[in-house]
């Protein structure tokens, strides 16, 4: 089995290198974007099997990437787990429509992330 892709989004490049390391470290290709536009750009041109984005970033922000991902047939089906600051929730509304897989609040722990992306990784696609 070809390793799994990981798309990283983050504006905090302290965070992409941690959650990139953990990642590689248990087998995953990881590319990364610091800004939604990028990540839509990388997204659509790389298709990873998974994208990890903070909500709060210049250019796009995490809702506006997952908006703009799910109106392309080639990425509207990919898991999101969205990164966001501590005391900042987004409406259940908002995840249900967007499909957003998971939430994990800042700081979080690698090892957690990596649970919660294996497990999302481990369902299977509902069309």
């Amino acid at each position: 089995m070809s390793e799994k892709k990981a798309l990283i989004v983050d504006d905090e490049v302290h965070i992409i290198q941690v959650v990139a390391i953990k990642l590689r470290n248990n087998g995953f290709e990881v590319v990364t974007a610091n800004d939604g536009q990028k990540a839509l750009e990388v997204a659509l041109e790389q298709k990873p099997d998974i994208i990890v984005t903070d909500y709060q970033m210049p250019v796009m922000d995490g809702l506006g990437l997952v908006e703009n991902l799910r109106k392309h047939e080639e990425t509207a089906q990919i898991p999101v787990i969205m990164l966001t600051a501590r005391n900042f929730d987004i409406a259940e509304q908002a995840i249900e429509q967007l499909k957003i897989s998971a939430c994990l609040s800042k700081p979080f722990s690698p090892r957690e992330l990596l649970a919660k992306i294996e497990e999302i990784i481990a369902q299977p696609a509902t069309a």
